[in-house]
């Protein structure tokens, strides 16, 4: 369920008043715990670290991501891998196979100047 119009977006102030302190072109991580805050025109540019419940996650804000909610670019779970000895063996044989493409790449053609 969406936030009701009449409202407005949900945007922490505290965080707000974080990123007007800091200059645009500043190589500053800023913290938040607030995931459910939207991301807004003015954090465009900044660096934002969201925490995940373990770390703090640096999320370099762009005009795209505008609309959306700081959470969103911060995973919580980390996916395992299923399967088992066929899963891995299928992993390496895709790993030697783009690795032998990469190879050819780089090769120059011989025989033309």
């Amino acid at each position: 369920m969406s936030r009701s119009l009449k409202k407005g977006p949900y945007v922490n102030e505290k965080l707000l008043k974080k990123i007007s302190k800091v200059k645009r072109g500043e190589k500053v991580i800023i913290k938040t715990w607030d995931r459910a805050s939207t991301i807004t025109p003015e954090m465009v540019g900044f660096t934002i670290g969201v925490h995940n419940g373990r770390v703090h996650v640096p999320v370099l804000i762009v005009e795209n991501m505008v609309g959306y909610k700081l959470g969103e670019f911060s995973p919580t779970r980390k996916f395992v891998v299923h399967g088992g000895k066929m899963a891995k063996d299928q992993a390496k044989d895709q790993a030697i196979k783009a690795g032998q493409v990469a190879q050819q790449i780089q090769e120059p053609v011989k025989g033309k100047k």
